[in-house]
């Protein structure tokens, strides 16, 4: 029985369509088929390094896990990575091919040229998996763009995807957000529409029937699932609105991670494993107080080092971090976070800002250098002295070099034998390694180092494929899905 493509669209930001999209792609490979995810156009300072060196957003990747696959950037093949509140990095194909403002990349004569590539990454991957499970991005009725549209309607028609709405009624309006979604849609559109999918429900579902009736009137298109709100399944977020319902506040009993605010910040499931590890405690903050009450301190990577670093001397967090730092706190820097700690930050070709120089937090003896060359790839490595094989992956734009006499290791050794990273000593070190904290070795060396000797046995990766599992699960005892299949076998 073949497949053909299923499309998962939103009303909304964030009304769920990746996670759907997740749910969807672990049920067609437990019921047999070999799927693969695709989104032709991303958004997103959360990204993931691809086995053969390119570049696509977080969700995709999460996705292909799901699926049991490696990810390809065929399935993300443009990424927009927001730099600035009005210019993006461009990475087409896994590959950054220079930064546009939104009235420049919105240009007709741009997208279509886009349009070209996202439709022969869709049919190799079509021509290598089934169903391919897609998905749109923010809103089906941006009106203003739907001339400009790669990624929603537009790519719904040119897969032939049974294409269904996802609607968040936690945001409250769901009638009036469905029904403006559907009737918007010109009539060719609108045919693809085989259902509507109400998510992130609070309370009885079955309290729900007649409002499934009154869409199903007003539109003409049936609800075909009511998705419970759920808190108990951990599913990898690529928005950092995900941010919002973090911890802010250290807590007693635990070693406090505080990982600080940037307003660039990327990558920030880089932190995800120290919330289901019991010795940790994470936080996010930008208040100087709970910076100082942490156990370890973090600066994460981030989009614009230099306009990030800039804020943090202004807000007094670069002083507390140093200070805490010499109060005995541990300190570490990933990807911008380690360049941050360095003695500066350069960027001659003002690639992120006008700024050619910034002065850095001065803990590490080393000079970054901004460069327009990117660094995308995924590393295996040892970490400090340990024989474990740790895995990671590498995402960045620039060089860091020593500066000055004094010599310190590097943090990890890579299985071709060189160094990366710096170790100033056990209370001090950063790498440009994303995925670094998800390797059991380098929790137990930090919880050993903060009085905690007992060694974890949580397995991140192990936990992940589990949680693919109760979402599949949850999703599947929602919906229809013998009406789902119906509208997909060919």
């Amino acid at each position: 029985m073949s497949l053909r493509p299923i499309m998962f669209v939103g009303t909304c930001s964030d009304a769920g369509k990746s996670v759907l999209n997740t749910a969807f792609c672990r049920i067609f490979r437990q019921d047999g088929y070999r799927p693969a995810p695709f989104k032709a156009q991303n958004m997103s300072l959360n990204s993931y390094a691809t086995p053969e060196g390119g570049e696509i957003g977080r969700a995709q990747a999460v996705q292909a896990e799901a699926c049991g696959l490696l990810p390809h950037t065929d399935m993300n093949p443009v990424l927009l990575k927001p730099s600035s509140d009005q210019t993006s990095q461009v990475i087409l194909n896994g590959k950054p091919v220079g930064s546009m403002s939104a009235r420049e990349y919105f240009r007709t004569g741009n997208t279509r040229e886009l349009w070209g590539d996202v439709v022969r990454a869709f049919r190799r991957l079509e021509a290598r998996y089934e169903p391919i499970v897609l998905e749109g991005a923010g809103s089906i009725s941006e009106l203003n763009l739907r001339d400009r549209d790669i990624t929603n309607m537009r790519m719904a028609q040119e897969a032939g995807a049974a294409t269904y709405l996802v609607a968040d009624i936690d945001r409250g309006g769901v009638f009036g957000s469905v029904y403006g979604s559907v009737m918007l849609l010109p009539e060719d559109e609108r045919k693809l529409l085989k259902g509507i999918i109400i998510n992130k429900f609070r309370g009885d579902a079955s309290l729900f029937e007649d409002g499934k009736e009154l869409i199903r009137k007003l539109t003409g298109v049936p609800v075909v699932g009511v998705i419970p709100y759920f808190r108990d399944i951990f599913i990898e977020k690529e928005d950092s609105v995900a941010l919002e319902t973090r911890a802010t506040t250290a807590v007693e009993g635990k070693i406090n991670v505080a990982v600080v605010l940037l307003r660039r910040m990327s990558n920030f499931t880089d932190f995800d494993v120290l919330e289901h590890d019991e010795r940790f405690h994470l936080y996010f903050t930008d208040s100087l107080s709970e910076i100082q009450r942490a156990d370890i301190i973090i600066l994460p990577g981030t989009k614009n080092t230099v306009e990030d670093l800039q804020i943090l001397h202004s807000n007094g967090i670069a002083e507390a971090v140093v200070r805490a730092y010499r109060n005995g706190k541990r300190v570490i820097g990933i990807c911008g976070g380690y360049q941050m700690l360095g003695i500066r930050v350069e960027d001659p070709g003002r690639i992120e800002g006008r700024q050619e120089k910034m002065a850095g937090l001065g803990l590490l003896p080393l000079v970054s250098v901004i460069q327009d060359k990117k660094v995308v790839c995924q590393s295996r490595f040892r970490y400090k002295d340990y024989d474990d094989i740790c895995e990671g992956y590498q995402i960045h734009m620039g060089q860091t070099r020593p500066e000055g006499p004094a010599l310190f290791p590097g943090l990890n050794v890579l299985v071709d034998g060189t160094t990366e990273g710096c170790r100033l000593n056990d209370y001090c070190w950063g790498t440009y390694m994303h995925g670094i904290l998800d390797n059991p070795v380098v929790l137990n060396d930090l919880a050993a180092a903060c009085g905690n000797p007992e060694k974890s046995g949580f397995n991140f990766s192990e936990f992940k494929q589990q949680q693919y599992d109760l979402l599949a699960g949850h999703v599947r005892k929602a919906v229809d899905m013998d009406y789902i299949y119906s509208t997909i076998v060919v």
